[in-house]
């Protein structure tokens, strides 16, 4: 491997002295993401302003064995952009235009570091909808949700990610730029590498340009929230929810630790004396909305809501939202180090699993609050530890290592929308098996023959 010296010196002659940092407050920065306890230096921090310096730097670590880790906005959960080898970190945010917005089409082009709210930003301008809707939208890339397969809070009704990629342009690790799928909605020519790259989490490609299925934007929405004396009723409600015929555009949960951590957080009015909360919403015609939030209440009121209330507003609609999104900051202000998980479960499995998740808990001597998309069985439990907990960490490991078993032992997985990355990697082979491991492997060597490409995450 290069030295230090020789390296940032090539770098700088493949994309400018501008471009590459190595003084260490950027490696620092740069060597971590927002998953918590993964942190590794790089040797450099190289910012590509555009396809072909992205391909010259590939060619390069391939060349000299140099690793490479592919970044976006590095808001990912699962640290999937940590350099565990060093390396180059190979930011992204300098490709951020959007190169199209067609509405006679219902696509978009995008360069791979534009945020996904950026994105839906764009499109709701032209009277359309982006439908993925992650937590992090804010600050997060399209090039990270694709490459993660980000999920979010319309995945009920809407699907993620992968459901509206269409092409991507993509850099291979050793230089040849490729264009897989198209503008097309039904192209079946070849292999999938659109769905194969997506999700890959930077182990095959990198990702820097994506064309993405646009939706008509729905005339109207509305939001309605359900408080139960316990998760087991709220489980019992989505269930009879969906069999009612209805797939809301939203149906997520709080349980009552996140009640009581959001509303002392934002002060919403919350109710604190209710077991779990169920935020409910649809878009689509008028008539179609006010319809299915009717029978949303009517079905939470048989399964024993203690009390459901609709939005008389966008501001309250907005605010319940925030109620939803603001559960990881709430969280956070009760100790120093946040870890924020996912597993899945079948729905009707939801309840049971997270008093699973509470007995875990209980036995290691942890706070853990969950919350989640109750109508596809995603949950996120957050572990909150004590600055003063020295061996609160390790326990936290163990926790959810029993988390993801439990998870897998029910039908379920151990991640539903944040990737595998680093922090997944031990329990991969215990939800897929030795074969497909095997198999993962074969695909990474075929992509990436010198393994410079996020090395230590999927493949590895």
């Amino acid at each position: 491997m290069a030295t230090d010296t020789d390296l940032a010196r090539d770098l700088a002659a493949l994309v400018g002295p501008g471009h590459v940092r190595t003084d260490p407050g950027a490696l620092t920065a740069y060597g971590r993401d927002a998953t918590p306890l993964f942190h590794a230096l790089p040797q450099a921090v190289v910012l590509p302003g555009s396809t072909e310096e992205v391909a010259a730097v590939l060619r390069y670590a391939t060349e000299h064995r140099v690793p490479v880790v592919p970044r976006g906005a590095g808001s990912n959960l699962c640290a999937a952009t940590v350099p565990l080898t060093g390396g180059i970190v190979l930011v992204l945010t300098r490709l951020n235009k959007i190169l199209e917005v067609s509405p006679e089409e219902l696509l978009a082009r995008v360069q791979t570091g534009v945020s996904t709210a950026a994105l839906a930003d764009a499109a709701a301008a032209r009277g359309l909808l982006y439908a993925p809707d992650p937590g992090s939208r804010t600050v997060s890339t399209v090039g990270g949700n694709v490459a993660t397969c980000a999920g979010g809070l319309r995945g009920l009704k809407y699907g993620v990610t992968r459901n509206y990629v269409l092409g991507l342009e993509a850099v291979l690790p050793t230089g040849e730029i490729i264009r897989t799928g198209g503008r097309l909605w039904k192209d079946v020519a070849g292999y999938d590498l659109t769905r194969l790259l997506t999700g890959s989490e930077g182990t095959l490609a990198v990702i820097t340009e994506a064309t993405v299925a646009l939706l008509p934007a729905p005339e109207e929405s509305g939001t309605g929230v359900a408080y139960f004396d316990s998760l087991a009723d709220a489980s019992r409600a989505v269930a009879d929810v969906i069999s009612a015929g209805i797939v809301p555009a939203t149906l997520e949960f709080l349980d009552r630790k996140c009640i009581a951590a959001v509303e002392e957080f934002a002060g919403l009015g919350l109710r604190q004396d209710a077991g779990a909360l169920l935020l409910f919403g649809d878009d689509g015609a008028p008539p179609t909305v006010a319809g299915n939030l009717a029978r949303i209440q009517e079905v939470c009121a048989d399964a024993g809501a203690l009390e459901t209330t609709l939005a008389e507003d966008v501001a309250r609609a907005d605010a319940l939202l925030a109620a939803r999104r603001c559960s990881l900051p709430a969280l956070s202000r009760l100790g120093s180090l946040t870890i924020l998980e996912d597993a899945t479960v079948p729905r009707h499995r939801q309840a049971e699993m997270v008093d699973r998740i509470d007995e875990i808990a209980a036995r290691h001597d942890l706070l853990i609050a969950t919350f989640g998309h109750a109508g596809d069985g995603n949950l996120h439990p957050t572990c909150v530890l004590d600055p003063e907990d020295t061996e609160g960490a390790d326990r936290a490991h163990r926790a959810f290592a029993e988390i993801f078993a439990a998870a897998i032992a029910m039908d379920g997985t151990i991640t539903g929308e944040h990737g595998v990355g680093a922090a997944k990697l031990p329990y991969l082979a215990d939800k897929i098996g030795a074969d497909q491991m095997a198999l993962l492997r074969r695909v990474k060597t075929a992509f990436d023959p010198a393994g410079i490409l996020n090395p230590g995450k999927l493949g590895s």
